[in-house]
């Protein structure tokens, strides 16, 4: 974390100061780390993205709360507390992703999933059918953030609440989490 934030983060924040474009506001920094250390691929500021998830999910502090003292320039007088447990977001996806998503495919076991300890599912890519049921309407359907003790456990409730969440031609990575 210390190497991300010297060698990537402060050089861009100092950066965009220096260019009389000060960033306020959440920042995401998308890293792949290797061998040679850690590697910027994007910067993100959405928190509708997967990677952003777990970190809500860890929140503990009130997220409106940050967010309007970030706009008022006040974020360092807040008190910003985090859930230590690691948190693992996996998200299920239509058949045809992410060119041709299938839409108007009913979705079953949300709630079911929702109701496992630990567990959030964030829909994005769907909406409602004239029968009140679930159903896609677009690429990246549902998010699934679960947090665990370990690592290992995050990634083991996020993937049981996966499998309790069914449609038809739903695909994911069975990587994330992964050592």
């Amino acid at each position: 974390v210390a190497r991300v934030m010297r060698e990537i983060v402060e050089p861009t924040m100092r950066g965009m100061a220096e260019m009389g474009s000060p960033f306020v506001g959440v920042l995401f920094a998308g890293l792949m780390i290797g061998p040679d250390g850690p590697k910027l691929i994007e910067y993100n500021t959405r928190f509708g993205d997967p990677e952003c998830q777990p970190l809500v999910a860890r929140l503990s502090s009130d997220l409106l709360e940050l967010l309007l003292a970030t706009c008022e320039g006040r974020l360092d007088g807040v008190d910003v507390r985090w859930d230590e447990r690691p948190a693992v977001c996996v998200v299920l996806a239509s058949d045809g992703y992410p060119d041709h998503p299938k839409t108007g495919v009913p979705i079953t076991g949300i709630e079911q999933a929702e109701a496992m300890p630990d567990v959030i599912v964030s829909q994005g890519g769907t909406t409602r059918s004239p029968d009140g049921g679930v159903v896609t309407s677009g690429g990246r359907v549902l998010s699934v953030t679960a947090l665990g003790g370990t690592m290992a456990d995050a990634r083991a409730k996020a993937y049981a609440a996966c499998d309790v969440i069914r449609f038809p031609g739903k695909t994911y990575r069975t990587d994330i989490g992964g050592a």
